[in-house]
């Protein structure tokens, strides 16, 4: 697993790329900044499986790497991105999550409390997966607007599309509910037909689902 990291602290940056490098990564690129985020990817042959991004970097320190992680998605797709925070920034968040849901991750530093559980979710994003901190999902949830076909969702299902939306497997939403699969199941197919997603594949159904209740799609 090949990997850049993008943060403006020296400590976080080494450590960081400590802790991938102890679980087998190989760290190709350490930066402090957007744009000698962008200039590494641009000169990296190849490329890295992921990008690991702070949301605030130099100059400004407002959104220079999310927005950095932005234009990942749109030159360099197959690359996976995860962005570590202080902060959930609403408008960013849902746009990088609009883009794909594959190979993306949003994690707030102050809730990563796990050496093991961030190496997994860089690995995780890594090889195409989502990892959404749940509190990233519930203040982006709180800012969306809402559609009548959302409004029909009961409280359960919108519990099971959360969870889908924080990138849980069927057995994953289960366990967390502590419901039967086959419960999860049932309540997945109320979601897509109340959505009117009908026809395709269930994964592509998935997606859409989650990126409907985000407000990314009206």
């Amino acid at each position: 697993m090949r990997v850049i990291i993008a943060d403006d602290s020296v400590l976080l940056r080494e450590g960081v790329a400590r802790l991938l490098v102890d679980g087998g990564a190989d760290v190709t690129g350490k930066v402090g900044d957007a744009s000698e985020l962008l200039a590494a990817m641009s000169a990296a042959d190849p490329l890295p499986d992921v990008c690991v991004i702070d949301v605030r970097m130099p100059p400004t320190f407002l959104d220079e790497g999310l927005r950095a992680a932005l234009v990942i998605r749109q030159r360099w797709p197959a690359v996976g991105v995860l962005v570590l925070s202080q902060y959930v920034e609403e408008r960013y968040a849902a746009e990088l999550i609009r883009q794909s849901t594959d190979g993306v991750g949003y994690l707030l530093k102050d809730r990563v409390a796990d050496v093991d559980e961030f190496a997994d979710a860089v690995r995780t994003v890594a090889t195409g997966g989502t990892v959404i901190d749940p509190e990233v999902v519930q203040q982006i949830l709180a800012r969306a607007p809402r559609s009548d076909p959302l409004d029909s969702l009961t409280p359960r299902e919108r519990e099971v599309l959360t969870a889908m939306a924080e990138g849980k497997s069927n057995a994953g939403i289960a366990t967390a509910l502590v419901v039967g699969q086959a419960a999860v199941e049932k309540h997945i197919g109320n979601i897509f037909a109340k959505l009117g997603l009908l026809g395709d594949s269930a994964d592509h159904r998935r997606v859409m689902a989650v990126l409907r209740y985000l407000g990314a799609i009206q």
